[in-house]
């Protein structure tokens, strides 16, 4: 599948990017390699194979490194509050955001 300039310059637009007729040119050659990539490894008969949960666990003993469940102490108005510190816009503790949905 050859993505066409039609397709990189709706991809820059919604991912809010400028890109030059060099960089689209780039983008295109890039994304049609990786695009290719993928339909080459779609091609491949995975029928029969055992889904992994860690790519090395075929080979050897993967023993998975969770850390525990178990709930945080309340943070003081002190940490909160340097947590805080650099927030664009910080309100009683919470992080002011712009309206995305009207």
């Amino acid at each position: 599948m050859a993505l066409t300039e039609q397709d990189i310059a709706r991809l820059a637009r919604l991912s809010g990017l400028r890109l030059d007729s060099s960089d689209q040119t780039r983008a295109r050659q890039e994304l049609d390699r990786i695009l290719g990539l993928i339909e080459e490894l779609q091609a491949v008969d995975t029928a029969g194979v055992e889904p992994m949960a860690h790519p090395l666990a075929a080979h050897q003993d993967i023993t998975l490194r969770l850390c525990d469940d178990t709930p945080e102490p309340p943070q003081t108005c002190e940490q909160r509050d340097a947590g805080m510190a650099n927030a664009p816009a910080p309100h009683q503790g919470l992080f002011l955001v712009p309206t995305v949905i009207e």
